[in-house]
């Protein structure tokens, strides 16, 4: 990354006290750089604080060491200019779709007339395709579109970082296909910087630009980044056609059954170092082309 990312994550820790005595650290030493635009999937085992780092990035949670920079800025709490998207969709069930999504545009935009907030809204409504919805209440909705009601909130105040913790998991198949196109297609026509938590392989190669690996916990760290070899213009219909697709998804689904636990034993042997943690892009091996056959006096390879 030549140019000065978005979002600076350095020295990253997070400690808790031990019952008894001591520290329990859940994740320490981690670094990493998100440029603006980006779309960033974080894996792991559960234990490696995952959600944890999610938080401090939201300013929900303080970091033990280190610190997360936004745009210049050190995190010091919640702010408008990073709005999350939790597994939940934390909708007020006593205001419409609209007054939901108001709701967080007022607190962005208070000097704006409600006629400006209304047509920023609908926008935003129209967006995730709920248009005609905007007058019910969350209990006449799907959890569909409760989720999507939840993504037009965050969309509307325009923030800087787009933070998604499992925000499809509790969703059934069909549903949850359909708003992670949606999801890819929103972010990728509005430039949107999005760092997202999953544990769905399929998913995080779908949407993210960068699948960010996490070893194990407690004392967890970044192993490795892997870039997305697949086209942009991938979608689920056509994403396991690409040649690229099998190598990319065993590479994750390898690290995630085999390598993490190894992770900590080898690193030292590889010269791991967390500052710059290694960047690998998995792609198809090239399939060997018929020549014809041998010249006379030469071997041909078993």
């Amino acid at each position: 990354m030549t140019e000065k990312p978005l979002i600076s994550i350095e020295a990253l820790a997070r400690r808790y006290p031990r019952h008894g005595g001591g520290e329990t650290t859940v994740f320490e030493d981690v670094w990493l750089p998100i440029a603006k635009g980006e779309f960033i999937c974080l894996i792991g085992h559960s234990g490696c604080g995952k959600t944890t780092i999610l938080n401090v990035l939201a300013g929900l949670d303080q970091p033990s060491a280190g610190v997360v920079i936004v745009d210049g800025r050190e995190i010091a709490g919640p702010s408008l200019d990073r709005a999350v998207i939790f597994q939940g969709h934390s909708l007020l069930p006593w205001m419409s779709v609209m007054g939901n999504v108001a709701f967080a545009v007022n607190s962005r935009r208070p000097d704006w007339s409600k006629d400006r907030v209304r047509a920023h809204c609908q926008k935003y409504i129209d967006v995730v395709h709920l248009t005609g919805s905007e007058h019910k209440k969350p209990a006449e909705l799907s959890g569909g579109m409760k989720q999507r009601v939840g993504i037009a909130r965050a969309l509307a105040i325009e923030p800087k970082m787009l933070l998604m913790d499992e925000p499809f998991s509790a969703l059934d198949a069909l549903t949850r296909g359909s708003l992670q196109d949606e999801v890819r297609r929103i972010c990728t026509e509005t430039e949107q910087t999005v760092f997202m938590i999953t544990h769905d392989v399929d998913e995080a190669m779908l949407l993210a630009d960068k699948i960010v690996l996490m070893t194990n916990g407690p004392h967890a760290k970044i192993a490795e980044i892997v870039e997305n070899t697949l086209p942009k213009d991938r979608s689920r219909t056509n994403i396991h056609k690409h040649a690229n697709y099998y190598a990319l998804r065993n590479h994750l689904l390898d690290f995630l059954v085999t390598r993490s636990k190894a992770f900590t034993a080898e690193s030292g042997a590889n010269g791991y170092d967390p500052k710059k943690p290694p960047i690998v892009r998995p792609g198809a091996r090239p399939v060997a082309v018929e020549t014809g056959p041998p010249e006379p006096g030469h071997a041909v390879s078993a």
